[in-house]
């Protein structure tokens, strides 16, 4: 089983102090604004590994974070690891779904919200592509499917439209 070993334990208790109360702590801002440079610069990231750039509800400033988006029938997805209370899920919602992905170069896309009853195998994969997101999420990869019904409603997906990454899925 993927969740069991006192390291992997410390790892992602370690993780999940990061975002206590679904909130980054300042190291973990601090570390996602690194990512999202990296992830914008497109170089040493994998295509998935994104960076979003969302207008901020309140300031109306350009908000940029790291994001890995999932991959299923050459659809992608951006899933929020903190669940609704997210800061870019808001700011996305507030701004109808218009947003800015950055992987070397700039896509205006529109996120479009997957209704609670299709997002279980997003969720799956999701978890299969990025490793970050599974101390936040309470099902393990490796479960079927059907365990993920239970908390999709939790967790937002949005299906990128309008998005021209590379076709490969690395």
């Amino acid at each position: 089983m993927e969740r069991s070993g006192p390291s992997l334990r410390r790892i992602y208790g370690v993780k999940r102090w990061l975002y206590r109360g679904d909130r980054p702590n300042p190291v973990a801002r601090m570390l996602n604004r690194f990512w999202s440079a990296r992830f914008g610069s497109g170089r040493l990231a994998r295509t998935r590994d994104v960076e979003l750039i969302v207008t901020g509800r309140s300031s109306g400033r350009s908000l940029a974070f790291p994001v890995v988006l999932a991959d299923i029938n050459d659809t992608w997805y951006a899933v929020s690891m903190l669940g609704a209370n997210a800061n870019w899920v808001r700011n996305v919602r507030a701004a109808g779904g218009s947003a800015t992905i950055r992987h070397g170069q700039s896509w205006d896309v529109h996120l479009a919200e997957v209704p609670v009853p299709q997002r279980a195998p997003i969720l799956k994969r999701y978890l299969d592509v990025a490793p970050g997101a599974r101390p936040h999420v309470p099902v393990d990869r490796s479960e079927p499917v059907e365990a993920f019904v239970p908390i999709a409603a939790d967790f937002p997906v949005f299906r990128v439209e309008g998005c021209a990454p590379e076709a490969s899925r690395t």
